[in-house]
């Protein structure tokens, strides 16, 4: 019974009823999202409003998340989003100031909204970025990040549906050949970075861990 409820699922993309382990994928996905939720909303006393705004501005952080490349165009470092399957084209927000640093107590409701919604974006973009690092015991070698490849800056400061792209352009490996150190072409200009601070797009044919 369970292959054959596999079979379905594999061909003809329905998932069989009371069969989450058939859905992997999404459901690690609503994992994170709520081992995050709980963790910023728990000790809030939110209106049915304000829920709803919160809920809706987290779904948009979800679905701006890099999946994998859209074009090996060394200038063209863009990446697949779930918005591309929803709208056609990527999320994206207007520009707001972070409210992070400022005192509940000093926000309007609005204003606390945004904040929560910045504190679950903060904390969920850097778990989903350390997904997309592999980490293998010190035994077990890891390629090195190549010219060529896209990847996803860690920036502290990045806006909830900022995710910043870009391509590497150059390597700066160390006397034992290892990569450590990039340069990145970005749209806004050219960087080094520490290979810390970036997370490699997952290669086409393959999915993120969250």
């Amino acid at each position: 019974m369970a292959c054959a409820a596999l079979s379905v699922t594999q061909v003809d993309g329905v998932m069989p009823p009371r069969s989450p382990h058939c859905g992997g994928l999404w459901e690690a996905a609503i994992k994170s999202f709520k081992y995050h939720f709980r963790r910023v909303v728990a000790s809030e006393k939110l209106s049915f409003e304000d829920l709803c705004t919160i809920t809706a501005q987290i779904e948009g952080t979800l679905n701006s998340r890099p999946i994998t490349e859209i074009s090996n165009d060394p200038s063209d470092p863009q990446a697949l989003t779930p918005g591309h399957f929803l709208v056609g084209r990527p999320l994206i927000d207007l520009p707001s100031p972070c409210h992070l640093h400022l005192a509940s107590g000093r926000l309007d409701s609005w204003q606390h909204c945004q904040k929560i919604v910045e504190s679950f974006a903060k904390m969920w973009k850097r778990d989903y970025l350390t997904a997309l690092q592999k980490r293998n015991k010190w035994f077990a070698e890891s390629p090195n990040l190549k010219i060529g490849d896209i990847v996803t800056i860690y920036e502290d400061n990045a806006p909830p549906l900022s995710w910043p792209l870009g391509r590497i352009i150059e390597t700066h490996p160390g006397q034992d050949g290892r990569v450590r150190v990039v340069t990145v072409q970005t749209p806004r200009g050219i960087y080094k970075r520490s290979i810390h601070k970036l997370s490699k797009l997952p290669e086409e044919g393959l999915s993120p861990s969250s």
